[in-house]
């Protein structure tokens, strides 16, 4: 086995390859780039090696830097992770000319699969099933209309170098084929340097389900079983879970065998992963096949048990696998979010900054945790803004969503937007939890974007029995402390009134030895908790349920975070509540005739002028951000009063970048 390996990549992944190679012996390498400096993986790896400035474009995509790192150090392998130059073949060239291993597949593979044109028609060669469409290469945006009016619509434009949701869009009718066909061009050509687009049917109410497989250098492979990943946002995954809740016994194998198909047909080595669209019918299409380790491969080693990133290094070294298919036995059912710096409430625009506070769930046998950031790490503009991955499991679906929703409650992130509350309303959606699902669940469920998740009356009346007890434990704290002005009465001897959400609820709280009873209104609740003072996370049994609600502190009480939902809740005296209803309320500014960018970004173009008329829906400027274009529209039929910025300004969160009369 290897004795040093060198990792090209950076964030949660390098941290997870490093604890692998760690349990094995082996000695590991980072690379970083000026923003990286004082990165997790740096911390974590036994050297580490500065590649570069800030921009992957200059540190983490130069493969000769990566390479005489790998040298200078003595690795005798590199991983590459995910992203970067993990699916680029003359990178994996070079390292094999060098001398050292790849631990991934061969160029053969990654350049046959890396290509959505020629890994169709080899899929189709191999016996899978693919999805119609127009393979060729499509000259311009008229030829594109044409050939998906062919087809039929709807279609799905795709880039195809693509990968990550960019270069990716769905038209319904000849106009948003041709204005998709432009936008996923120009992001193709961004993001990847190669232009082309292909044209496909586009699958309604389709399921993405995807199946690992694991080859090795002596023409063996196996699958180990299927992950659902239907859930997503612009094509980009959300959730994902092992095993799929839709799949029976024969669709899984039948599955897996064509998968299997597929990667012997390009002698694939290493961990791989072959993706496939699902009807509702379970008929499946090939889509593409992923020529590394994925995002969500922690889902299929929580049922399987198998650490793919061992398999990977064992294979790399040229091992055959001890793995048989019919050693494959999914156990449990686990489930995954991807905990990224965007702003559901705004968009799910990126949101940079420091991590003023960071505490994760702590792990678990049910509760596991991929991350590459602390307390006090910045999340930087210039890479992914994935911030962790949590994974949760459980015996049954049930119980992996259960768990799922109460590690998120115990997630506490400050400093930085983040989705937390979004992925916490996805626990909790019925739709979900009956794992009735599609690919458009999202949009389906959320077309007007995330407003916050459903306040259940049973976590309302949670939240006013934890703010009357965290009232009472905070003032019995405060009066301990010398020279205070004491209070004529204990908190236990007051009545409190406690406003949430526009309700009042009139409560009292009695300390008792191990626990604390608190009335609200007629109704009494016992409340168990140990919490003190400065913890960012109240632990409670408040009736016979366990809660984790996060906390923040404010002047008239606290913020309150569980289920997703953030409550302000306020808890007064009786005398205090009355004089608060008499305070004025804050207006705020009125901004609705202003087009104000929704990100910090790059202006790509404006495309009206002051004076102009605009309908609804008109596409009024594009905004790029981390690659990906934004197309703002109008709001409302309008005149142009004026223009602020122009293509190649660079603008903050809510710039004005022009106004209407």
């Amino acid at each position: 086995m290897f004795n040093k390996i060198l990792i090209a990549n950076r964030g949660e992944i390098a941290c997870r390859v490093i604890k692998t190679a760690r349990r094995m012996g082996i000695k590991t390498v980072a690379v970083y780039s000026d923003a990286d400096a004082d990165a997790l993986h740096v911390e974590m790896a036994d050297e580490a090696v500065h590649i570069g400035p800030p921009a992957a474009a200059e540190s983490y995509l130069l493969a000769d830097k990566i390479l005489q790192a790998a040298k200078d150090t003595g690795a005798e392998a590199i991983h590459p992770g995910y992203g970067f130059l993990s699916e680029r073949a003359e990178f994996v060239k070079a390292v094999q000319a060098a001398g050292i291993a790849f631990i991934g597949p061969d160029p053969k593979a990654i350049d046959a699969m890396g290509d959505k044109i020629t890994s169709k028609k080899l899929a189709a060669e191999a016996g899978v099933s693919t999805v119609p469409g127009y393979m060729g290469i499509i000259k311009d945006a008229d030829e594109a209309v044409k050939i998906a009016s062919e087809i039929g619509y709807p279609v799905m434009l795709k880039a195809s170098a693509g990968g990550g949701g960019k270069g990716m869009r769905i038209a319904f009718s000849d106009e948003e084929a041709h204005e998709g066909f432009i936008s996923a061009q120009n992001e193709a050509r961004s993001s990847f340097g190669d232009d082309r687009v292909f044209i496909e049917k586009f699958v309604e109410e389709p399921r993405h389900i995807e199946i690992q497989v694991l080859g090795d250098k002596h023409g063996n492979v196996i699958y180990l079983g299927e992950r659902e990943c239907s859930i997503q946002r612009r094509h980009q995954k959300v959730v994902e879970e092992a095993p799929s809740p839709f799949l029976d016994e024969a669709t899984r194998k039948a599955m897996g065998e064509q998968a299997v198909a597929l990667s012997k047909a390009v002698d694939y080595c290493s961990a791989g992963t072959v993706e496939f669209i699902v009807d509702k019918n379970r008929n499946f299409y090939f889509l593409e096949m992923n020529t590394r380790l994925q995002v969500e491969h922690p889902v299929t080693e929580q049922v399987t048990g198998i650490d793919l990133v061992e398999q990977m290094l064992r294979v790399a070294d040229g091992e055959k696998l001890t793995l048989r298919q019919e050693d494959v036995k999914l156990t449990g059912w686990s489930m995954e979010t991807r905990v990224y710096a965007e702003d559901p409430f705004r968009g799910f625009l990126p949101s940079i900054g420091r991590l003023t506070r960071y505490v994760p769930p702590e792990e678990t046998e049910t509760v596991r945790v991929d991350t590459g950031v602390y307390e006090g790490a910045e999340i930087s503009m210039f890479y992914d803004p994935m911030i962790a991955k949590l994974i949760t499991t459980g015996e049954t679906r049930d119980e992996a969503i259960a768990a799922q929703r109460k590690a998120l409650d115990e997630y506490y992130i400050r400093g930085i937007g983040h989705n937390i509350p979004f992925l916490a309303a996805l626990m909790a959606h019925p739709r979900f939890q009956a794992g009735n699902m599609t690919t458009g669940f999202i949009a389906e469920e959320y077309p007007d974007g995330f407003h916050g998740g459903v306040l259940r009356d049973e976590v309302k009346e949670a939240m006013i029995v934890a703010a009357t007890f965290l009232n009472a434990v905070e003032r019995s704290r405060e009066s301990q402390i010398e020279g205070q002005i004491t209070e004529p009465e204990a908190p236990q001897n007051r009545q409190w009134v406690v406003s949430i959400n526009g309700d009042e609820a009139v409560t009292s709280i009695i300390p008792m030895e191990d626990h604390s009873v608190v009335a609200v209104g007629d109704k009494k609740v016992e409340l168990f908790s140990d919490w003190i003072p400065g913890q960012p996370v109240l632990h409670a049994t408040i009736g016979d349920v366990d809660y984790a609600m996060e906390i923040d502190r404010g002047t008239l009480g606290w913020t309150l975070t569980c289920d997703g939902v953030a409550m302000d809740v306020r808890v007064q005296t009786e005398r205090a509540a009355a004089l608060y209803k008499l305070m004025p309320e804050k207006v705020e500014a009125d901004t609705s005739k202003m087009l104000l960018c929704p990100m910090p970004g790059l202006v790509v173009s404006i495309n009206v002028a002051e004076g102009d008329e605009i309908k609804a829906g008109q596409a009024l400027a594009v905004v790029e951000a981390m690659k990906m274009e934004n197309i703002l529209r109008a709001e409302r039929d309008g005149v142009v009063k004026s223009v602020n910025a122009e293509a190649g300004d660079s603008l903050a969160v809510d710039a004005v970048i022009m106004e209407f009369e």
